[in-house]
């Protein structure tokens, strides 16, 4: 059977059999098509991909499909997150389930499908014998043909609100000329089914009004203006109802919510390339405006960051013009999800670049985490405490301290990367991190084949001032003992005054051969004396970690090692280790 050349609104989130009795729920409105069996079919194809499939008849006679049911809260962050993937189709929608009728899928007593990868073919459809509905009348005040001709008599500017209240709708993408093409036709025919009209590709007077009427409606309710941000050479769409210019900040012009609107927007405008958008993208993250879960995506020219968490959802966006990299930020309360939905296209499809004007770095007085890269005016996520671990292999596996990895709800490497806990060894109060992803470690750690005898230097590189300071500090010391106070084996006495940051990291020969790793202090109850640590030996770590089957890189040098090449070797192997709630 021949189906619909364009699929209908947003899939619907929720399903329930009572709607009537269910008023608090929201689907996600997917398609609609004018006969049984089309539906069946496009109903199973869906089914291969999610699990909570439902089909309706709708009250115009049409058979709708969705997703569902769910809080509508939920409802609009699925919408958002599935049309960022492409997995649904533009137009569709969130509904309150009142158009829904008599359900037709999924069929009763069929075997409920398997969802699967979107890429495995969908089984034939189930048919199920029933009547055909008739298909939607056409408006009668107007036969297409009178259509055409009430709209061949708009002037230019109405036909160019037309293309521009299709392409606020999601139907358009065309250029706003006031020429009614095939593009725009297509996308009238578009909108039109998505409203279980018929859909001819012309629209009635009656059906322009409709849409207009929406389109004037939202541009209204939100206040929307094309803002011309000539400091920071930005152009853009923005719901100035819902917010009003706040401050600049380089790299940011700052809008904050109006009326208790909840909704933030930040309009990103700096000087650099690639390396510029790379560093903000880090930075981004890890703001507290930003939830860390949420897709993200960094291209050579772009990137993309969503985040969302209990109560806000934030989309940023950024792309390198030239020698400059200009974007936007939005953030808004989870429960504006659906008017969201409303806003978010508008402001996508409007923002552009106006040459190579930028924010100015010297419009305003930088604050000094501004200098050191950070963005002034903005709340950073700090985690619960930070420790140090070093690389023991060429894929990014870090030893670090037991104590780094105690009571975290995540963990983090170098501030952005994720790590999950391989094993832990409580009686050497060591712990080993797998990074989410393979890194490639500038240096590893070459382990010592033997003891060292008491006064030889050594340095421990490590965060002594935690996730304060870029890189790692070095701290010299000296081996007072290759055994603990009460003869342990596998412990190394040092003569050495560290912080809490320090713990975790490398104890380092002059040679450049790692001797062992910094443990925290002992509690054993007694006060030990100023500058007395404790390190776990290499011999001891080496066993302990080839037991786990790891492969470790033994120390081959001869010779002291010069200071260059031991802070270069120092800082390539070490790593900040971030507990987080």
């Amino acid at each position: 059977m021949k189906r619909l050349s364009v699929l209908m609104g947003f899939i619907a989130l929720l399903w329930l059999p009572f709607a009537a009795q269910a008023q608090d729920n929201t689907w996600l409105q997917i398609e609609a098509q004018p006969n049984l069996n089309t539906a069946l079919d496009r109903a199973h194809a869906y089914a291969a991909i999610f699990p909570d499939v439902q089909g309706y008849r709708l009250g115009t006679g049409w058979f709708g499909i969705g997703l569902g049911p769910m809080t509508k809260a939920a409802a609009g962050a699925r919408l958002l997150d599935l049309r960022r993937q492409n997995l649904i189709p533009a137009d569709s929608y969130l509904t309150d389930g009142t158009s829904y009728r008599d359900p037709f899928w999924p069929v009763a007593g069929a075997a409920a499908v398997q969802p699967v990868a979107p890429a495995v073919a969908p089984a034939a459809p189930v048919v199920v014998a029933t009547p055909k509905p008739a298909a939607p009348a056409p408006d009668p005040e107007e036969t297409p043909k009178q259509a055409r001709a009430s709209e061949a008599a708009l002037p230019l500017a109405d036909k160019q609100a037309l293309q521009d209240a299709l392409k606020w709708s999601g139907f358009y993408s065309g250029t706003t000329d006031g020429n009614i093409g095939p593009a725009t036709r297509i996308s009238m025919a578009a909108w039109q089914t998505a409203k279980a009209l018929e859909p001819t590709g012309i629209l009635t007077s009656r059906q322009r009004e409709t849409l207009l009427g929406k389109y004037r409606a939202d541009r209204a309710e939100f206040g929307f203006e094309t803002v011309t941000e000539a400091a920071s050479g930005i152009e853009i769409t923005l719901p100035m109802a819902l917010i009003g210019f706040d401050r600049y900040e380089p790299p940011l012009v700052h809008y904050a919510p109006k009326a208790n609107s909840g909704l933030k927007v930040l309009l990103i405008s700096e000087p650099g390339g690639k390396a510029s958008l790379s560093g903000l993208y880090d930075v981004l993250q890890s703001l507290e405006i930003v939830p860390r879960d949420g897709e993200r995506a960094l291209a050579d020219d772009n990137f993309t960051i969503h985040g969302s968490n209990a109560t806000i959802e934030t989309l940023a966006f950024a792309k390198t013009d030239g020698n400059n990299v200009k974007g936007y930020l939005l953030s808004w309360n989870l429960t504006d999800a659906d008017r969201m939905t409303r806003i978010l296209p508008a402001v996508q499809a409007s923002f552009r670049s106006l040459g190579d004007k930028v924010l100015d770095p010297g419009l305003v007085p930088l604050a000094a985490a501004a200098k050191r890269g950070l963005l002034a005016g903005l709340e950073m996520r700090k985690p619960k405490f930070s420790r140090s671990g070093f690389f023991v292999d060429g894929a990014g596996t870090v030893l670090t301290t037991l104590q780094a990895v105690t009571g975290c709800g995540h963990i983090t490497l170098e501030r952005r990367i994720d790590a999950t806990v391989s094993f832990t060894d409580p009686g050497s109060g060591v712990a080993v991190l797998t990074p989410a992803k393979p890194l490639a470690p500038k240096a590893i750690a070459a382990f010592a084949a033997g003891s060292v005898p008491p006064g030889a230097k050594v340095s421990v590189a490590g965060y002594s001032y935690e996730d304060r300071l870029p890189a790692p500090v070095l701290t010299l010391g000296t081996i007072e003992d290759s055994t603990g106070l009460n003869g342990e084996a596998g412990l190394t006495r040092l003569a050495i005054t560290t912080l809490p940051g320090d713990v975790g990291g490398p104890v380092i020969g002059d040679n450049g051969a790692v001797l062992g790793m910094l443990l925290p202090p002992a509690t054993t109850g007694r006060q030990l004396p100023e500058g007395v640590a404790f390190a776990a030996s290499a011999s001891a770590l080496t066993m302990l970690l080839t037991g786990h089957g790891l492969t470790l890189a033994a120390s081959t040098a001869t010779s002291q090692a010069t200071p260059d090449a031991m802070t270069a070797a120092a800082r390539g192997m070490t790593v900040l280790v971030s507990c987080w709630e």
